[in-house]
């Protein structure tokens, strides 16, 4: 299977140099991936490094840990949007989803939704702190707020996508947006494992690995 389509090459780490990011580009061309994916510091950059390519530039919202308010979410994703970014990866409110607070939850993802208008929103629901119910009232929150994907997880939680978890996103999305499936995709058959459950896009730090059928041993 031809894999590059499905991923964003990514590097999230705060260590991240500039020169690293230029390092995530020339792979994220080299290899025609969907779209590289930073932290809002190196978009900028990375619409320098991957003009003409055909390769998108994703970012993050409230991110890893969705406390910050709706208002700084959406006013962090319209900076983003302002300098490059395609794509914005936003944190659900974590913590208010675990309280069964899902009016909130389905706000905030409106008021970032409302700042991105005209580019992706991929929301993270941050599977590993949620029990199958929390998953899917999550999902449908991510949804009904205009969600374009909903996303497992940043890689940064207690674990990582499960093709379980894929398929119970799919099951409720039913169509009406796409799901991201990110943390410990670490070798093709968890890629293809992933893409068989329904996930459109995977998010892996070790993109170039799996292209050429390695395994990722570490990272995101």
């Amino acid at each position: 299977m031809n894999l590059a389509p499905y991923i964003d090459h990514t590097l999230l780490k705060a260590a991240a140099t500039p020169q690293d990011i230029v390092t995530l580009c020339a792979e994220a061309r080299a290899h025609s991936f969907k779209a590289v994916c930073v932290n809002p510091q190196h978009v900028a950059l990375c619409r320098s490094e991957l003009e003409g390519s055909g390769v998108l530039i994703a970012t993050v919202c409230g991110f890893p840990l969705g406390a910050v308010t709706s208002e700084q979410k959406a006013e962090e994703a319209r900076l983003s949007v302002r300098a490059g970014a395609d794509e914005i990866d936003m944190v659900i409110a974590i913590g208010s989803a675990l309280a069964g607070d899902w009016d909130y939850v389905q706000a905030d993802v409106a008021a970032v939704r409302a700042a991105t208008a005209g580019r992706v929103l991929k929301v993270i629901i941050e599977t590993c702190y949620l029990n199958d119910e929390q998953k899917e009232r999550a999902t449908e929150a991510a949804v009904a707020a205009g969600a374009d994907f909903v996303k497992t997880s940043t890689g940064f939680g207690t674990g990582g996508a499960t093709p379980s978890d894929v398929a119970l996103m799919r099951r409720v999305i039913a169509g009406r947006a796409q799901i991201k499936a990110a943390g410990g995709v670490r070798t093709p058959a968890d890629a293809e494992a992933m893409i068989a459950a329904g996930a459109t896009r995977l998010g892996t730090s070790g993109g170039v690995g799996l292209v050429a059928g390695t395994q990722h041993q570490s990272g995101y």
